[in-house]
């Protein structure tokens, strides 16, 4: 059988191979997952289609593929005793090398080492990227064995914590080593940078700014928390499904913010799908909630926690990040205390959040301690007037300080 890359939708033209999970002769079972392709947007995942047998592999680690291209070989039946125990026993060199994924071997290639020294800890022994990063951070370390020994067992650990934030880049470097070393961009992250690049030249951003006491919700939170996960199965009341509602009620107000730019037409969306920027170790995801004027609160918390379950484990699909009429980002889980987003073409507005900070503000003329975070709107100038966008902001920072307006939808 041809193991073939899966089709493309019309806005991704080609992929490349992001990991093979198997290794030629290596017995699969149906639905095992033998490599991932990485898109644009999203990772693709390619099963085995039946029991059998990996022959071989046509586009390795790193190599673009094009839709529905043949990118290896697979051969259906029970080979569940094509591995004998003879022939693990007494692996030979050029068995072990092709056990090594293309990473692997490169990196132990520019670390000096062999690969036939590495042990392998992936499925069926393949020896992974992670194997050779460790063999390397263990090298030197051998060769200081004997000292190490007399002093306090805390040494070693503190030693290997020390270079742990950059082992993956830097495995094994003098300290007095000054070394660059380039890796090529994945997909996602090149296609987050051109997208950037784009929505900076081509739209006439710019960023209002307001702050708003989230002591209403923050006090609503604590008050209906117990009852509304009773009530919602177990689902938590966040903060994001205030600002999504809020948001949905703003741009009611002002479709505008809604709308989106065509050539020379302005597309007013008449439907409310809000994208929520996700970070993922791979980088910044925006999964679409559809019709968000027509979910309750608890759907939409259950909605966002899905999509961030499915970012971490990389299993969003195309279907999650396509369309989207206005985006929500949130800086604040990382501390962030005031940005300024950037635009999500072809959107013309984007909703920034930022960390709840407890400050000292004026209230009814008195100075009090209370919640605040700072809003930030990015805006699309060409499409949404100042005095607009500062309105918008506004009708934000009404509805969330009296969240009553939201249900009522005032």
């Amino acid at each position: 059988m041809e193991i073939k890359a899966p089709t493309f939708p019309e806005s991704i033209s080609e992929g490349t191979v992001a990991v093979w999970h198997k290794r030629p002769g290596e017995a699969v079972a149906r639905d095992d997952l033998l490599v991932d392709i990485e898109t644009d947007k999203v990772v693709l995942e390619i099963v085995a289609p039946t029991d059998g047998t990996l022959m071989d592999i046509l586009k390795d680690e790193g190599e673009v593929v094009e839709s529905d291209e043949v990118i290896g070989h697979f051969e259906a039946g029970d080979m569940s005793a094509a591995a004998s125990p003879d022939a693990v026993s007494e692996p030979s060199a050029a068995t072990i090398e092709a056990s090594a994924s293309p990473a692997a071997r490169k990196l132990a290639d520019e670390g000096g080492i062999s690969i036939q020294s590495v042990s392998g800890s992936g499925k069926a022994g393949r020896i992974t990227k992670d194997d050779v990063t460790r063999a390397l951070s263990e090298k030197p370390a051998e060769a200081t064995a004997a000292p190490a020994e007399s002093k306090s067992s805390a040494a070693p650990a503190a030693a290997a914590k020390s270079v742990e934030p950059s082992a993956e880049l830097f495995p094994a470097l003098d300290s007095d080593e000054r070394v660059e070393r380039r890796v090529p961009m994945t997909r996602l992250r090149a296609s987050i940078a051109r997208r950037l690049v784009e929505a900076q030249q081509n739209a006439a951003m710019l960023t209002t700014f307001n702050e708003v006491d989230m002591a209403p919700v923050m006090t609503m939170r604590k008050k209906y928390q117990e009852e509304f996960q009773a009530r919602h199965n177990g689902t938590r009341l966040g903060f994001m499904s205030f600002f999504v509602r809020a948001a949905v009620e703003a741009l009611k107000r002002f479709p505008a913010v809604n709308a989106s730019i065509d050539g020379n037409e302005i597309v007013y969306h008449g439907f409310y799908d809000i994208g929520v920027a996700v970070s993922t170790e791979r980088g910044l995801v925006v999964p679409v909630i559809r019709d968000a004027d027509a979910l309750s609160f608890a759907q939409v918390e259950d909605q966002v926690n899905a999509y961030g379950l499915k970012a971490r484990e990389g299993k969003l699909g195309l279907d999650d990040m396509t369309g989207g009429t206005f985006t929500i980002s949130n800086g604040g889980v990382f501390g962030s205390l005031l940005s300024t987003p950037i635009l999500n073409p072809p959107q013309t507005g984007i909703l920034g959040l930022h960390k709840i900070d407890e400050r000292a503000v004026v209230v009814d003329g008195e100075i009090v301690i209370r919640p605040m975070m700072y809003l930030a709107l990015s805006y699309d100038h060409r499409l949404i007037d100042g005095q607009e966008a500062v309105r918008f902001l506004v009708a934000i920072k009404e509805l969330i300080e009296d969240p009553g307006r939201i249900l009522l939808e005032l």
